[in-house]
């Protein structure tokens, strides 16, 4: 085997919203038993939702499909108000798990329309986070536009004369998004922004070390799920980078024609892919012959609350 050498990246792996919206699905099937039903793939890892299926976690995508008065946990990447009072309606308990980060955009977009902006929201078509955060808008009956690429900026309809701000999703390419987002300040030059990014620290940092790791390794190996945004553009900031780059969800994928040629090996994880999945790569190479070396591009030390629904289950159930 070629390789020499496997770098490692920090930041990589599970961020902060991640890892409680995990823990808030194993909390629940402590407190309350299996089956616990969550609303959406609670984050985007296959490899994630089938740890917690094995443990008695059902996902589902509609309210409908969730039995009256069951336990339901929200997922992550948030959820439209309708979803909320659907689950209302069925006597549903619910427990929301939306990242707080997410929630900050929800919030943004209904007291930016409520202030009398105009909003334009940047994400991807048809991801489930800005499912939710548009949703927030059609509740209060506005319709905001969405803007994937460049070119969408050119069906935009409103004027100079309107007071706008820009929101985005959390998880977007942030040398593609900085390019949209100057491209929407060309055509109007009064827009605003959020004093914070929207597009989340772990999403940031993520692609940052990325693109350290891109000036030390020959080939770049994200591990996380096709299904997940945030991996999909780790993998895109490494070839933007110069370097062929892959997804895989497990070190079986890594196909023997990738490696031809390469001696320097550079790993990392989106921020929904677990941390033995990146261990089994280490391991596999180093077994055969390789070295490891752990690059540490900057440090993260985020953490979150639990949602305050399962502080009150539990002081319920007297857990």
């Amino acid at each position: 085997m070629a390789i020499k050498k496997i770098i490692s990246v920090a930041p990589r792996g599970f961020c902060a919203g991640v890892a409680r919206s995990i823990d808030v699905v194993k909390e629940c099937l402590e407190i309350f038993g299996a089956p616990v039903y969550v609303k959406h793939a609670i984050v985007h890892n296959k490899v994630v939702v089938a740890d917690l299926e094995e443990r008695g976690a059902i996902t589902v995508e509609e309210v409908s499909e969730i039995p009256k008065g069951a336990v339901a946990v929200f997922s992550a990447h948030g959820s439209p108000p309708e979803h909320y009072e659907q689950a209302r309606a069925r006597g549903i308990h619910v427990i929301d798990a939306t990242c707080p980060l997410v929630t900050k955009v929800h919030i943004e977009i209904v007291r930016y329309l409520r202030d009398g902006y105009k909003v334009i929201y940047v994400g991807h078509r048809g991801h489930i986070e800005g499912v939710g955060v548009l949703g927030e808008a059609r509740h209060i009956g506005e319709d905001v536009p969405l803007v994937d690429t460049i070119d969408d900026v050119e069906t935009l309809t409103y004027t100079k004369d309107d007071k706008i701000v820009i929101l985005t999703q959390t998880t977007l390419s942030i040398d593609e998004t900085t390019k949209i987002i100057a491209a929407i300040k060309e055509r109007y030059p009064q827009v605003e922004e959020p004093a914070a990014s929207d597009i989340c620290y772990a999403t940031t940092n993520r692609q940052q070390a990325i693109k350290q790791l891109s000036q030390e390794a020959d080939l770049i190996i994200v591990v996380g799920s096709t299904t997940s945004s945030n991996s999909k553009r780790l993998v895109e900031t490494a070839k933007l980078g110069g370097k062929l780059a892959y997804l895989i969800d497990s070190y079986e994928e890594i196909k023997p024609q990738w490696l031809e040629g390469v001696t320097t090996l550079g790993l990392s994880a989106g921020a929904s892919a677990p941390e033995y999945k990146v261990q089994e790569i280490i391991t596999h190479f180093t077994s055969h012959g390789a070295l490891h070396e752990e690059l540490t591009a900057l440090e993260e030390n985020m953490t979150f609350t639990e949602p305050r629904e399962l502080t009150s289950a539990r002081k319920e159930k007297g857990n």
